[in-house]
C-alpha cells in the first residue's frame, strides 16, 4: 500500500493595526482550492505547494492527496467567523480522506484571528490532536512568520523560505517534502528547536541578498553543513502583528540530537544579537528624496513602505503621488486600490476627461481630486510565469481603469487589492515599465523581484501608514519585552 500524504493549508499574514478585518469573501476572491483544483493551480507554479507536489508525485510508494488551501491577500485580522468556517471545512475534507501516513502543511506563520491571536499555532495544534503523535506533520513558513512554541510543538519540522523577495518558495516546498520522505522512510522523528530572539528586524532591512541580512544567511549556511542538521530557518518576523510571538527567530531541525539543535541555536542568536543595531536602518521620506530624484538614473522605483499591500495596507495612499504631481511632475505610474473610483471612472466613455477623487491621503484622510483622461478599461486578470514574490500564477484585480493625469502620470485603479509582485500588472495591459520616469510600488522589498530588472534606481520611501517602517511608533500592547529596537 502506498504511503498516503495529505496536503493542506490556511495562509494569511495579518496586520493587527488595520481596522478592516479579513473576511471569508477575501479568501474566496483570492486563492481557495479543494482537492484536484489545488494540483491544477499549483503543480507548475513557483509556490511551495508546487515544490511539494513535484517531489511527492515523483516518488514511488507515495500518494499525495491535496485537501484544501485557502489564502487571502494580507490585511486585517481574520474574523472569528471566517476562521471557524475555514477550519471546519479543512477538518471536514481531511476526514473524508480516511487514514493518512503523513501531512504536509502550508501556514504563513503570521496569521491572527479575532478569537485566536496565534491562529497558525491553533489550527496546527488541532491538526496534531486529530492525527495523533505518530503521523509526521511537516511544512513550510514564510520568513515573515512570528513563530510560537505552539507551532513548533504541533509539527515535526517547519522550513522557511530563504529569500526576501520570496523567489525560492517552490524549492522550499521541495525541501519540506524531502523531509517528509526521510521521516516516513526512516521512522525517525526530527528534533525541532525554536530560538525566539529579543529582536525584530526592521522591515526595510529584510532584503536577504543585501546587508545586513545576507551576512546572517551566510553564517547560517556554515551550520547547515554539519552532520545531523536537517534544516535551519531564519525568521525575519512580521512587525505589524501585536502578538507575543512578534519578532525574529531561528528554527533548527536535526535528526535526533536536541543538544546539537540547542547549541546551534545559541551560536546563531549570539551572532545576530551582537550585531543588532545594523538591523534598524536609516529612513528617508519623500520630501528628503526629492532632490535626489532629478539626477537619479531612470526608471526610478519608489517603494511606498507605509502603504505596503504585502504587509496588509489598503493600497490607496496618494502621498507620493501628490508630492510628485505638485513638486516634481514627470511620467509616473502608480497603482491604487479604490473600488469606488474604479466604478466611477469605468462609467465614462474612453478618452473622456473628468475630475475624479482617488485614493486617500494617509494623514488627512482626504481623497486626491485630480483631472484625468480615461485611457483604458480592463478586466484585471493577468498571469505570471516567472518566480516572483508570493509564488502565485493567477491574479485578479477585478474591473480596473487606467487614467492619465494632466502631467502624464498613469494611475491604475482597481476593484480588488493586489500587491505589486508582478510586472505583468503593467505589461499585460500594454504598459511598458521602461517608458516611465518613476514607478511607485506599494511595498518594501517584495516588488524588487519584479521591478529591479527594469529600474535603474530604487528608493525605499518612509511614508506614514499601517505598515510604516518605524514600527516603534505603532501602539503595541501585547509584544514581548525587551525587544530591540523598542528597548535598546
Amino acid at each position: 500500500m502506498p504511503k498516503r500524504i495529505a496536503l493542506l493549508g490556511l495562509y494569511h499574514e495579518s496586520n493587527t493595526f488595520i481596522e478592516t478585518p479579513t473576511t471569508l469573501d477575501h479568501f474566496q476572491q483570492s486563492h481557495w482550492f479543494f482537492g484536484a483544483d489545488i494540483r491544477r493551480e499549483y503543480a507548475g507554479a513557483h509556490h511551495e505547494i508546487g515544490g511539494m507536489l513535484a517531489i511527492l508525485d515523483a516518488c514511488d510508494g507515495v500518494e499525495c492527496l491535496p485537501v484544501m488551501y485557502a489564502e487571502a491577500t494580507p490585511g486585517g485580522m481574520v474574523t472569528a467567523e471566517a476562521y471557524q468556517y475555514l477550519l471546519d471545512q479543512l477538518m471536514h475534507h481531511l476526514d473524508e480522506l480516511g487514514p493518512i501516513d503523513g501531512c504536509m502543511v502550508v501556514p504563513h506563520g503570521a496569521g491572527v484571528s479575532g478569537n485566536q491571536p496565534d491562529m497558525d499555532g491553533h489550527w496546527l495544534g488541532l491538526l496534531r490532536t486529530k492525527l495523533g503523535p505518530a503521523v509526521p506533520i511537516i511544512g513550510t513558513l514564510d520568513p515573515h512568520a512570528n513563530v510560537s512554541q505552539a507551532m513548533i510543538d504541533a509539527t515535526d519540522a517547519l522550513v522557511a523560505y530563504c529569500t526576501n523577495p520570496h523567489i525560492d518558495q517552490r524549492e522550499t516546498g521541495r525541501k519540506a517534502a524531502i523531509l517528509m520522505l526521510w521521516a516516513l522512510q526512516t521512522g525517525q522523528k526530527p528534533v525541532q528547536h525554536l530560538v525566539s530572539l529579543p529582536l525584530v528586524i526592521s522591515i526595510e532591512q529584510q532584503h536577504t541578498a543585501q546587508p545586513p541580512c545576507k551576512s546572517v544567511y551566510d553564517y547560517v549556511d556554515l551550520y547547515r553543513q554539519q552532520a545531523g542538521v536537517l534544516s535551519i530557518s531564519v525568521l525575519l518576523g512580521f512587525p505589524y502583528a501585536d502578538v507575543p510571538e512578534m519578532g525574529s527567530a531561528f528554527i533548527v531541525v536535526t535528526t535526533e540530537d536536541r543538544q546539537q539543535a540547542v547549541g546551534i541555536g545559541q551560536e546563531l542568536a549570539t551572532y545576530i544579537l551582537t550585531r543588532k543595531t545594523a538591523f534598524n536602518g536609516p529612513k528617508a521620506d519623500i520630501v528628503a528624496l526629492l532632490p535626489r530624484l532629478a539626477s537619479a538614473a531612470r526608471p526610478i522605483l519608489l517603494l511606498d513602505m507605509g502603504d505596503n499591500i504585502g504587509g496588509g495596507s489598503p493600497g490607496n495612499s496618494t502621498l507620493i503621488l501628490e508630492t510628485l504631481e505638485n513638486h516634481a511632475p514627470c511620467r509616473t505610474f502608480v497603482y491604487l486600490h479604490d473600488q469606488e473610483a474604479a466604478q466611477q471612472a469605468r462609467a465614462y466613455p474612453l478618452n473622456a476627461v473628468f475630475t475624479l477623487p482617488v485614493g486617500r491621503h494617509p494623514v488627512t484622510g482626504a481623497a486626491y481630486q485630480t483631472t484625468v483622461t480615461l485611457v483604458q478599461k480592463i478586466d484585471g486578470h493577468f498571469t505570471e510565469d516567472s518566480p516572483r514574490h508570493g509564488g502565485q500564477t493567477h491574479y485578479n484585480m477585478g474591473p480596473t481603469a487606467l487614467l492619465r493625469t494632466q502631467t502624464g502620470t498613469i494611475i491604475m485603479v482597481s476593484t480588488y487589492r493586489i500587491p505589486p509582485f508582478s510586472l505583468r500588472q503593467l505589461t499585460a495591459f500594454g504598459l511598458d515599465p521602461a517608458s516611465f520616469d518613476i514607478l511607485i510600488a506599494k511595498g518594501v522589498n517584495a516588488p524588487m523581484a519584479a521591478y529591479a530588472p527594469v529600474c535603474a534606481t530604487i528608493f525605499q520611501v518612509d511614508t506614514p501608514g499601517v505598515t510604516q517602517a518605524d514600527m516603534t511608533r505603532l501602539p503595541f500592547m501585547n509584544r514581548r519585552k525587551p525587544l530591540f529596537p523598542f528597548e535598546t
